[in-house]
Parts: structure tokens; C-alpha cells; sequence
């Protein structure tokens, strides 16, 4: 598998979420540096013996294989991710390199490499998700945008507070930012109502009252 520069820094991006979020407190800054370190060919090994590249994944597979991608690993719930929202087409999560405050990308459950076969639900989700991000933070509008990320369709939700677009720089968010964020966009989880049994008034005319005994 052919791995382009934006492929290698979209990889490099998800290892280094996963060391933030797995990781011993002591051991994450260098395993960090050593990923950020890495030349070209290098990362590419790297990639290999670790089984993250090879041949791209399957039109339609949702089950990871051996040589899966972080989006496959992030719905299979191997890699750690902030989630926002989801259907059953797909999972709506956090950027962790965002291009502005809310970016959040959608990653379809089963493999799509083209745009003419992404279901229109996984839309309505960004379009439900873009509602939410106008009326929380409050940009001054929000771009719904599909890209070919390795090998596979990817739905960008990116918030416009100036002029971004998907060529603007990016940051790396924190886990803290990401929290913080999920706990305004996320969904909450409906607590159901148990239903009280309802009390029985007893009619004063049916209350038998003993009579006394002698």
C-alpha cells in the first residue's frame, strides 16, 4: 500500500491520540517525541511491523483486518476516540487535530470509497451535529465535507469562525479540550421513567369496620 504525506500525518496523528490516551503518565512524552521524530521511510516501517498498513480496506468491510486503519480500529472501539453522536451507518467523533474549535469528523461503520455511495443518514447526522455546533459555539457557518482519507470516505463538520477551510493549519487539541467539548456537543443518555404503580383510593363506603366485641 502507497502511503501519501497527508496519509502518514493522519496516521501519525491517531498513534500519538492513542499513546495520549493509553499510555503511562511517565512514558508518554518520550513515546510521543519518538513518533514525532520519525523520517518518512522510517514511520512507514514503523507502520508495517505494527500492522497498520498494507493493503487498504475492503469496500464494505466493517470487521478490522490484519492490516486495518485507524478510522476501522476507532469504529471497532481498539482505538480511543471522543464520540459525539452515532446511527447506524456511523460514528460521529472529535477531531483530535482540529482546523478550528468543534471540527468533528463522521466515519461510516462499513468501508465507502467513494462519495456517490455515502448514505444520505450519515448527512442528516452532520446536519443534526451542525445544528448543535451553531447553537453552542456559535461560528458563523459550518462546511459539510467529504474527503478520501486512506483509502476511504470521511465526513469533515468543520466549524467556520474566520475562513477556514480543509487546508488550514491545524492544532493538536488536548484531552482536556476534548472533554470539555464532548460534554457541550455529545448526546446525553436518556434515563428512562419507571412508572409508579398507581395508589387505589378506597371509597368510604367499602371500608368494613369490625364491630366490638362485648
Amino acid at each position: 500500500m502507497e502511503v501519501s504525506k497527508e496519509q502518514i500525518a493522519e496516521l501519525k496523528k491517531q498513534i500519538i491520540s492513542h499513546i495520549s490516551s493509553t499510555f503511562p503518565e511517565d512514558k508518554k512524552k518520550s513515546a510521543i517525541e519518538n513518533i514525532n521524530s520519525m523520517e518518512e521511510a522510517e514511520f512507514i516501517e514503523f507502520l508495517k511491523q505494527n500492522k497498520l498498513i498494507g493493503s487498504k480496506p475492503e469496500e464494505g468491510s466493517k470487521v478490522p483486518t490484519q492490516n486495518t486503519s485507524p478510522f476501522r480500529s476507532i469504529i471497532e472501539g481498539t482505538l480511543p476516540s471522543h464520540i459525539i453522536d452515532e446511527n447506524k451507518e456511523c460514528l460521529a467523533v472529535l477531531e483530535i487535530n482540529p482546523i478550528s474549535n468543534g471540527h468533528i469528523i463522521l466515519i461510516p461503520k462499513n468501508v465507502i470509497s467513494e462519495s456517490s455511495k455515502i448514505p444520505q443518514t450519515i448527512f442528516s447526522l452532520a446536519k443534526k451535529i451542525s445544528k448543535k455546533i451553531k447553537t453552542k459555539l456559535k461560528p458563523k457557518d459550518i462546511s459539510i465535507l467529504a474527503v478520501n482519507s486512506l483509502g476511504e470516505m470521511i465526513i469533515n463538520v468543520l466549524p467556520i469562525y474566520d475562513n477556514e477551510s480543509l487546508t488550514s493549519p491545524r492544532k493538536q487539541a488536548s484531552e482536556e479540550e476534548l472533554k470539555s467539548l464532548k460534554k457541550i456537543l455529545g448526546i446525553k443518555k436518556r434515563i428512562k421513567n419507571t412508572k409508579k404503580p398507581r395508589s387505589q383510593k378506597i371509597k368510604d363506603s367499602k371500608i368494613i369496620i369490625p364491630k366490638r366485641m362485648p
